[in-house]
């Protein structure tokens, strides 16, 4: 079963289109990335996921329930870290997950939450107190209360320091070996490569595209950047290097010479250079980033 399923959503506010026959289909278990720019609709999926808005037309079953109809059991299995949501600073961070465990009739340990989310020294201090970064390990906490079948995390690194950052990937990690479903969306690219299973891309309130990282690379035909380490180095190396079908781009830097190009022509770069007896030493493969995908899928 599909932890989230969405069937041709289209959702409309006063004539402007945010979404538009919207598919989206995430498996149980998985660790699904959510990215697209300002404005291209992911709040409006998340809002429309967890009834908080509802879709214009189109369907929406969240843990095999319809989002309209059964809202209270998709809250009470859901787990949720808003962007910008804001604690209440009279209450302490105790304070804070008693009233999550209340709501979702858990018993979850307060003080073991904390200890989870490294805040387990401020536990007992106002909200008001804590820093940007404290406030987002305490919301964090409050969104794994009652071990959630599905999270859903908009931002989750915000306010983190890289440690903090290190923990979150950590614990997205342990929910998913758990078995629990996690939507990530998530402007930090580089962590939703190393924690993601899939990702989408969202733009102008369509999904131009989703796949595994690498099949974005393919898919794009991104790309890669060969560093080839020469014990000397000529300009007919390099003319014969440029010369090459779907080679873009050539620099050097001392003995180094930097090469972009396709995939399928890194083999031909390394024989070209053995063909005019340049002595290779060393070389690295650079695969185009998420950050180059992203731009790649969501510009002109």
């Amino acid at each position: 079963m599909a932890a989230i399923d969405l069937d041709a959503v289209t959702k409309q506010y006063n004539g402007v289109t945010a979404l538009r026959e919207f598919d989206l289909t995430v498996e149980e278990g998985e660790v699904y990335g959510f990215l697209g720019p300002n404005g291209a609709g992911k709040s409006t999926v998340i809002n429309i996921l967890l009834d908080f808005i509802r879709p214009t037309a189109g369907q929406v079953r969240v843990l095999g329930y319809d989002t309209q109809q059964e809202t209270q059991r998709i809250h009470e299995r859901v787990g949720v870290l808003p962007e910008g949501f804001s604690t209440y600073g009279r209450l302490t961070g105790r304070q804070h997950l008693n009233f999550a465990i209340g709501c979702k009739h858990a018993n979850d340990n307060p003080d073991a939450l904390a200890e989870r989310v490294n805040i387990d020294d401020a536990i007992d201090r106002r909200a008001s107190g804590y820093s940007k970064g404290m406030s987002q390990r305490l919301v964090l906490a409050m969104a794994l209360v009652g071990q959630p079948d599905l999270l859903i995390l908009d931002e989750p690194s915000s306010g983190l320091d890289p440690a903090g950052t290190r923990e979150m990937r950590e614990i997205i990690r342990e929910e998913q070996a758990r078995g629990a479903t996690v939507l990530f969306s998530s402007h930090i690219l580089d962590q939703v490569e190393s924690v993601c299973d899939r990702v989408g891309i969202l733009r102008d309130g369509e999904l131009v595209i989703e796949d595994t990282v690498e099949g974005l690379r393919e898919a794009a035909q991104a790309e890669v950047t060969l560093h080839i380490e020469v014990d000397h180095l000529l300009d007919t190396e390099l003319a014969k290097v440029r010369s090459l079908p779907g080679v873009s781009e050539v620099s050097v830097d001392d003995t180094t010479i930097h090469v972009s190009c396709d995939g399928d022509s890194k083999t031909a770069v390394l024989s070209a250079l053995d063909e005019v007896d340049a002595s290779v030493t060393d070389f690295t493969t650079e695969d185009a980033s998420l950050e180059e995908l992203f731009m790649n899928y969501t510009t002109d």
